[in-house]
């Protein structure tokens, strides 16, 4: 058995106890330390969320600043209350996305009140290689939905055993042929194929990009996580330019939950010029029911 495939199974197990998802299972994000002063989220990182240029892979990146901010704001809260993606910004500094990476959060207060008020915060993610972004974003606190319970977020690194397949239940063994899936084309850019960003391509006003929903990318209460989407929106709108063009921003706003059996991205240009560009991006899940609106930035790389 390769060592994804085994990493994927041992996920699988982790993702039968309570407080976490598959996707942050896998990729090995660590709460550290949770204080709205000072929230302290890790990623050891390593082949299973790296890219062929060995940076780590996108969603990862913003899956670890989503729930670094999120996690400063849980922080003052209840520690079971669920705690709701509304808008998200990062920055780019342009440095290499080299793991370990580190984020350090913390929370910014309440505005309004009453069901209506919003946790804001704010984070500094830093690589091997130094600041790779800093950003801030706006969270809503919610009742979880008829039927699911939430739990407070595990501390520190998490290990299991790797299930036995025939011990996997239905939606688990679902989730496994979605990883062989992926693997089947080989072990690099693996997380790119089995979150679909590997389907990003271009289209006459921009890039499209098809994601398969499902275990292998939605966080308990079965809505794609956040992180994740906003990775998608980046990834379809960096394939809307030239491999020569850098994403140096990009402003996340949550209009939906991102259910359906797949959410569909469409990018489309609203500037190119000779240094910037700047791409809008929307996600769209059952329905055509609009989940995600995004504005990313570009820069034209030195030749």
């Amino acid at each position: 058995m390769s060592a994804l495939r085994e990493r994927v199974l041992r996920a699988v197990a982790l993702n039968r106890e309570p407080g976490f998802h598959f996707a942050g299972n896998f990729s090995g994000i660590s709460f550290d330390r949770i204080d709205p002063a000072d929230t302290h989220v890790s990623l050891a990182g390593g082949a299973h969320v790296e890219e062929h240029d060995g940076q780590v892979n996108v969603g990862v990146l913003a899956m670890l600043a989503d729930m670094a901010l999120a996690a400063s704001i849980r922080g003052s809260l209840d520690p079971s209350t669920r705690v709701a993606t509304v808008s998200m910004t990062l920055q780019f500094t342009g440095t290499r996305v080299a793991a370990p990476l580190h984020a350090a959060a913390r929370f910014d207060g309440f505005l309004g009140g009453g069901h209506s008020r919003q946790g804001l915060s704010r984070v500094e993610v830093h690589g091997a290689a130094g600041a790779v972004c800093h950003g801030h974003g706006a969270f809503m606190a919610l009742e979880p939905p008829p039927g699911f319970t939430h739990f407070p977020l595990p501390k520190g690194e998490r290990s299991a055993e790797a299930l036995a397949e025939k011990d996997l239940s239905r939606e688990e063994r679902a989730l496994l042929r979605s990883a062989d899936a992926a693997l089947a084309e080989g072990e690099t850019d693996f997380l790119r194929r089995l979150w679909g960003y590997a389907g990003a391509h271009r289209t006459k006003e921009g890039a499209a990009c098809v994601m398969k929903n499902g275990p292998h990318v939605a966080n308990r209460v079965h809505h794609v996580q956040g992180g994740v989407l906003v990775g998608l929106a980046i990834s379809t709108a960096a394939a809307a330019l030239p491999a020569k063009w850098a994403t140096t921003g990009v402003t996340a706003c949550f209009v939906s939950p991102g259910i359906g059996r797949a959410l569909r991205a469409r990018s489309r240009v609203v500037h190119h010029g000779l240094m910037t560009a700047v791409v809008r991006t929307e996600v769209t899940g059952v329905g055509r029911r609009r989940v995600l609106e995004a504005l990313t930035t570009h820069a034209r790389l030195a030749a």
